[in-house]
């Protein structure tokens, strides 16, 4: 008989765990878009990732175009990347210094030289005169740059 009652527990235990969030990152510093419809993303860097310097950073959006700076579209924008900082507030403009390096050419594709040791690497998708698209349109991860 006690198996038969140990079953159902079991069972409400799995369920109850199933629906638990499956984030267990607790690093505040990591975002990323809230929904997979739309947002930016590194296309070939992961949170978490080891790499050597030059680093080569892949650039993606979904749900926007890239286009040029200077183009004035609510449905098009450009890459920014910002090294060891956060997220621009949507309606800031991204600022452009030695951290806040911007692609207004559109491009999507960038190689970073990066001293060794831990950096965040945040990717802000702003418009055609640099206002940020806010946090829905950014996306940070930690890397760790090796010798």
């Amino acid at each position: 008989m006690k198996p038969i009652i140990l079953l159902p527990i079991a069972l409400l235990l799995t369920v109850a765990a199933c629906n638990q969030p499956q984030n267990t990152n607790t690093t505040s510093q990591i975002s990323t878009t809230t929904s997979a419809d739309s947002g930016v993303f590194f296309a070939n860097l992961k949170n978490g990732d080891t790499v050597k310097s030059p680093v080569i950073v892949q650039m993606g959006v979904k749900g926007k175009t890239v286009a040029p700076m200077g183009t004035m579209d609510a449905t098009k924008g450009h890459h920014h990347l910002i090294v060891d900082g956060n997220y621009v507030e949507k309606g800031q403009m991204v600022m452009k210094d030695s951290t806040h390096l911007h692609f207004g050419k559109g491009q999507t594709v960038d190689t970073l030289k990066l001293a060794p040791g831990t950096h965040t690497l945040t990717l802000q998708f702003a418009d055609g005169a640099h206002m940020s698209y806010g946090k829905d349109w950014s996306s940070t991860i930690i890397i760790v740059v090796k010798q």
